[in-house]
């Protein structure tokens, strides 16, 4: 591997990086999506890559170092696509509406609301995304604050942290976490370690937080939502694919992404028989909307399911993936990876690993990922892959999680909740309560080194 990290092509490569980077940043701003900038900055850092080597007379380490980056990305875009499908197919049949809206009808007192939510995203973001979890729950306090400016923006940042430190401490509830997982760094259950430091990361913030909030009632709320026919057997089919993508890894030795995939194919089937199923199942003659006996999986219909629903089609779920993620995904990976193969990583791990060492390393990785996303930041570590204990591994694992929490740009949680509560819940309300968030981090860390200091060699 040649070094140019003094070669000019070295520098070219990370001033592109920086441009687009900075581009991601200004996403709000600029209204730009995020994936654009990276993916042409991956296009242009590894034609500098390969006309330098090539230059030396080698065209093969190139395609080599490529190919190696695009199989990374090829696991976690698949993995990702499954899970994403699944979200949106439960989105589809309304199981998320039937939560919020047996949250929003029950009377309780907005404190009892800002504890409640904030419990549900620390619960459901392990199994579902952080991202997806935030939106359901901020739709829930906007919906019961009303003009209550001050418990929605509140409120809407106890979601974020509380969704972010419960997708800290599982395999499925974070990209960072996902990755080290799939890197075998971490064994599945080790994750689990990290459950009483999530915990604490997300209760001191809360509990601070939670004595701006008022005890007294909003305003009713009458609202009904329909749970759509298949909706729980989906919810059972995802919990299903997640055991099997445990079971691939941990019995197998099998890449996770093959349960995934196994169990996106069950879904396919399963949506299946709810576009068929009027045909299977005839209903009453009086009930009967039209005749749909001889028309293909792939084809439109006229008829309306039976409980009121489109008829289904598991391709509009799959559409509705978070597209602009995943290919953001690609161009970060594709990127870090051309300046690893320029040499920038090794001299980063050399730095901070080498020479701050990698608890002090470790912990800046947090406030890094509070600035720039936590999927490069992990990455570039993962990609430096230093020599650390699983102990260190987690905490990386736990700071990277975190660390976004710190400011509402540093996760992509806090992204989406601005952009739906837009103009309450904003960069400077958050940044109001960062230093209780700061608190919460800082305990987080001691209780990691408390609890777990058995990981530690």
């Amino acid at each position: 591997m040649l070094d140019l990290t003094g070669h000019w092509a070295g520098f070219a490569a990370l001033a592109v990086f920086f441009v687009a980077y900075g581009l991601v940043i200004a996403e709000e701003t600029l209204h730009l999506r995020k994936s654009k900038p990276v993916m042409v900055a991956a296009g242009i850092i590894w034609v500098l890559v390969a006309v330098v080597y090539a230059q030396h007379g080698d065209t093969h380490t190139a395609e080599i170092a490529v190919r190696h980056n695009l199989l990374e990305f090829a696991e976690l875009f698949l993995f990702l696509l499954a899970a994403m499908t699944y979200i949106n197919a439960m989105d589809e049949r309304g199981v998320f509406d039937l939560l919020r809206v047996k949250l929003v009808t029950q009377g309780y007192s907005l404190r009892t609301i800002f504890w409640i939510t904030g419990a549900l995203a620390f619960v459901i973001s392990p199994v579902a995304d952080n991202l997806t979890t935030a939106l359901l729950l901020a739709t829930v306090v906007i919906a019961v604050g009303g003009q209550n400016r001050k418990f929605v923006g509140v409120a809407c940042i106890n979601i974020v942290i509380a969704a972010n430190a419960g997708g800290a401490f599982s395999p499925f509830g974070d990209i960072t976490t996902l990755m080290v997982w799939q890197k075998g760094l971490v064994q599945f259950g080790q994750f689990f370690q990290l459950f009483l430091p999530a915990v604490v990361n997300w209760m001191v913030p809360a509990f601070i937080m939670s004595l701006a909030v008022g005890k007294e009632s909003p305003d009713p709320v009458h609202e009904q939502a329909v749970l759509h026919h298949g909706g729980g057997v989906i919810v059972g089919l995802f919990l299903f694919t997640i055991v099997m993508a445990v079971c691939a890894h941990n019995f197998l030795h099998l890449p996770p992404v093959m349960g995934m995939m196994t169990g996106l194919g069950l879904l396919k089937f399963y949506g299946y028989y709810l576009k068929r199923r009027d045909h299977f199942f005839p209903a009453p003659p009086e009930q009967n909307l039209g005749d749909t006996a001889l028309a293909l999986e792939g084809e439109p219909s006229k008829q309306k399911a039976r409980d009121g629903a489109s008829q289904y089609n598991i391709f509009k779920s799959l559409e509705r993936a978070e597209w602009d993620t995943l290919m953001f995904f690609y161009g970060v990976i594709l990127c870090v990876g051309g300046l690893g193969t320029m040499g920038y990583l090794a001299m980063g791990s050399e730095l901070m690993y080498g020479q701050l060492g990698p608890t002090t390393a470790n912990i800046l990785i947090g406030f890094l990922s509070a600035v720039v996303d936590n999927i490069p930041v992990m990455f570039a570590v993962l990609a430096m892959r230093p020599d650390m204990d699983v102990g260190q591994w987690l905490l990386v694992t736990l700071t990277a999680g975190v660390g976004g929490s710190l400011l509402s740009v540093g996760s992509a949680a806090g992204v989406a909740v601005m952009g739906q509560a837009r103009g309450v819940y904003t960069f400077f309300s958050h940044l109001k309560w960062s230093w209780a968030i700061l608190l919460g981090y800082a305990a987080s860390v001691w209780t990691h080194f408390l609890i777990n200091a058995s990981s530690f060699s």
